[in-house]
């Protein structure tokens, strides 16, 4: 388990301070993927920084496994560190070294394993990564998802507890960062690693993440499932980030493609669902138990991690009272639902 407990943080400008972090409390279950989605500025970097303590906080407390690790020597610090893994935005490789040499970095810093140890913990990261013919390459010679893929081996070649992805695919076309996630996701499944990312990609925190925190002016301002967090945000600005797009693209079909007018007897909602639900004849049953018409107006399928989901966006025709029948039934079936219009 992983606990910030009231992490605040500030850099010091001519004046006063500006502060960055404010107070920031979470809790990762280990094994988890947990992400933390905010706008530039919010404070993701930091907060990250904060977590192996490359960055130390004016107050709080970073507790992994029990070892709150403000409370460290210098030396302390430093094998506590080595059970922390870091993926960085821009791979950071040493260009002169070969790929096996940049994978075995940490080891030879270690300075406690043989050569044949390292050559068998390299072996085997590079296998894990799919670039067991890569070793004596360097990194000129490849792609960006394959550095990318040599900096995740090099994570984890200390076989860490934990692992921090500092916006590890915002540099990455949309093929090679569907590829990385499923490294990720591979990893987290099999060595049941603990990872703790940073993203602005929502398409990040669909494919791999089990909890998501939203981060605004240093603070934590919504947390929860990414399931729950993704298809039915509260706070404003979460709604701002993950679905008001949607929503606007929503609206501009209703009004301009089915032109939608508002009555008494017409309402526009939209329905999110996951797991079994999805594969329901929710619209059936309402239909029938409600007395209500409906039209299905946009809809999509996906998955959120390993989960099922879905949306949809439906105009019922019916009156208030079959409306307040039908929401019911929603409700009774854990379908979640909004009135948009």
């Amino acid at each position: 388990m992983i606990k910030i407990n009231g992490l605040s943080k500030s850099y010091p400008t001519k004046k006063n301070k500006n502060l960055i972090l404010d107070n920031i409390s979470l809790d990762v279950p280990v094994g988890q993927v947990f992400g933390i989605i905010g706008k530039s500025g919010a404070g993701k970097s930091t907060l990250l920084k904060c977590l192996n303590l490359l960055e130390r906080p004016d107050s709080g407390n970073v507790i992994i496994d029990g070892v709150d690790l403000t409370t460290l020597s210098t030396s302390e610090l430093r094998k506590e560190r080595q059970q922390i893994g870091i993926i960085f935005q821009h791979f950071n490789l040493l260009s002169s070294k070969t790929i096996f040499d940049n994978v075995a970095l940490p080891l030879k810093l270690q300075g406690n394993h043989n050569k044949a140890e390292i050559k068998l913990a390299v072996d085997e990261m590079l296998a894990l990564v799919g670039l067991t013919d890569f070793a004596t390459k360097y990194p000129a010679s490849l792609s960006g998802g394959q550095k990318q893929r040599v900096g995740i081996a090099r994570a984890l070649i200390t076989k860490p507890k934990l692992l921090l992805s500092d916006e590890a695919t915002s540099a990455l076309d949309p093929q090679t960062t569907s590829s990385i996630l499923e490294l990720l996701l591979e990893i987290n499944q099999k060595m049941g690693i603990t990872i703790f990312l940073i993203t602005h990609e929502l398409e990040v925190v669909r494919k791999i993440c089990d909890k998501v925190a939203v981060i605004d002016g240093g603070k934590i301002i919504e947390q929860g499932n990414a399931f729950d967090i993704l298809l039915h945000p509260q706070q404003p600005l979460t709604r701002k980030l993950i679905i008001e797009e949607e929503s606007e693209k929503y609206l501009e079909q209703v009004n301009h493609y089915y032109q939608f007018e508002k009555s008494s007897n017409k309402h526009i909602l939209l329905l999110s669902f996951v797991g079994d639900a999805t594969y329901q004849p929710i619209l059936n049953i309402i239909s029938k138990s409600a007395g209500v018409e409906f039209s299905i107006l946009r809809g999509e399928l996906g998955r959120i991690k390993n989960m099922p989901f879905g949306q949809l966006l439906i105009e019922f025709e019916c009156d208030e009272k079959n409306l307040a029948t039908a929401c019911k039934i929603m409700k009774e079936m854990g379908v979640h639902y909004e009135i948009v219009h």
